[in-house]
């Protein structure tokens, strides 16, 4: 149990704030945090992981190319899934749409490791709190104001990573932003879990008839099923799935009463979706449902127009740059209103590269955006959303934010070349040309 006592639960001055403590945030913590700064990390939720532990998703997808299965993403992410592995809660299993190997483990496996790699580097760990205001002077953020049970704190940094997902540090300093009408972004899912499966039974209905039983099952009029490639796997548990099946579309969750009615929903949906495997799946008939995640995924909402914007054509034809910071095989995953989902493969060697200059909103000397919300396109960022890059620009981003705040450099005069020094000492892997054919545990 960790020792509270001696955390100083009054800070008020530090030298990185990171802002959401999800995949990206918590690597950028860790990060930053290894590199000697006093670091700060805040959540709105209880527990650390975001996408991964809130939003029900059990699996990281991005470690590996989908064709040559080539692990391209190490550091503090492959650090976490090795870990995961040692203590025998997770495993290696081939995605269901050919995305390439995805690391599944247990959730709340991750919360803790997650909560315990924060709090070992030295980071101060703040949750059930929300940044509320952005202040800013002369093209930099100067304060942040905390909201919480306590009321209102407000927190100054030299450096400040935005992890919200979001964008909403960035868009409240007035760095500019890109974000789709509504109906086009990226549809939002509810992960639900069930327990009482026969998995061996389940299995022998491939993804394919799965589909078909789907459209069957629309067809009838006894079900709205809104998607119907959705999926489910195994758990670490015997018996335990986790399903990937609800659609709700035309949300934007920036927009609090719209994402209110997506968790309601979601959860209707949900219902839809465990009558229809109990009644229609063999292997489901005496299954149950277990839980709901916490809060609805969000696949995309703002995305930053930085000092470069990552395009689909990059993502596809595999491009390179010389400020990578992260490697990427993932496909564009594109998950629309429609009942399907797009998918457009990597080509070259099946890895582009994501540059620093994507963690750089423009207009904010001081600021640093990892994860979902980088500086990308609609598409690119159907790729580049994934668990692993994620957390390989968090970790970027913190090892950045420590050497701006050693050399006194804005974020973007940043030396690049020695930020890539580091992160190479740290067993990050920038090219595909050099990375690894190891994986976790031999399938």
């Amino acid at each position: 149990m960790p020792n509270w006592q001696g955390i100083p639960h009054d800070q008020k001055a530090v030298d990185v704030l990171v802002l959401g403590g999800g995949a990206a945030g918590v690597c950028a913590a860790i990060a930053a945090a290894r590199s000697g700064r006093r670091v700060l990390l805040v959540e709105g939720q209880g527990c650390l992981g975001g996408s991964r532990t809130a939003t029900g998703v059990d699996t990281f997808y991005g470690f590996y190319t989908p064709k040559e299965q080539r692990r391209i993403v190490g550091g503090i992410p492959w650090e976490i899934a090795q870990e995961l592995a040692a203590r025998g809660a997770a495993f290696e299993r081939p995605n269901t749409y050919g995305a390439g190997t995805g690391i599944t483990y247990d959730v709340e496996q991750l919360k803790l490791l997650y909560e315990s790699l924060v709090l070992e580097a030295g980071a101060e760990l703040l949750f059930h709190t929300y940044a509320s205001l952005v202040q800013t002077e002369q093209g930099r953020v100067t304060g942040i104001v905390l909201a919480n049970k306590l009321g209102l704190t407000e927190v100054s940094a030299q450096v400040y990573i935005d992890a919200t997902g979001d964008a909403d540090i960035a868009a409240r300093a007035g760095a500019p932003f890109e974000k789709n009408a509504a109906h086009e972004l990226q549809s939002l899912s509810t992960i639900f879990f069930m327990g009482g499966v026969d998995t061996s039974t389940a299995k022998t209905i491939s993804h394919a008839g799965l589909a078909e039983r789907m459209r069957e099952a629309n067809q009838s009029g006894r079900y709205t099923l809104p998607r119907e490639e959705g999926s489910w796997h195994i758990t670490p548990h015997p018996g335990v799935i986790q399903a990937n099946m609800v659609r709700v579309s035309g949300v934007d969750a920036t927009d609090p009463y719209a994402l209110t009615l997506a968790e309601v929903e979601g959860r209707r949906q949900t219902q839809q979706y465990v009558r229809f495997l109990r009644d229609c799946v063999p292997g489901f008939e005496e299954a149950y449902l277990l839980s709901t995640s916490s809060q609805i995924g969000v696949r995309e909402t703002r995305r930053i127009l930085g000092h470069y914007v990552l395009t689909e054509e990059d993502v596809v034809k595999g491009a390179k740059f010389d400020d990578a910071i992260a490697c990427c095989g993932a496909p564009i995953e594109d998950h629309g209103a429609g009942k399907d989902t797009r998918w457009v493969y990597v080509q070259d060697d099946g890895s582009y590269q994501i540059p620093y200059r994507c963690l750089l909103p423009q207009g904010v000397s001081n600021l640093i955006v990892a994860g979902r919300s980088l500086s990308a396109t609609h598409g690119a960022q159907a790729s580049a959303r994934n668990s692993a890059q994620c957390m390989a620009m968090g970790q970027a981003a913190g090892v950045a934010a420590a050497l701006c705040v050693e050399q006194a450099l804005p974020a973007a005069t940043a030396p690049v070349q020695e930020l890539q020094r580091r992160l190479l000492a740290q067993g990050v892997i920038l090219s595909a040309s050099v990375g690894a054919s190891s994986q976790i545990i031999p399938n």
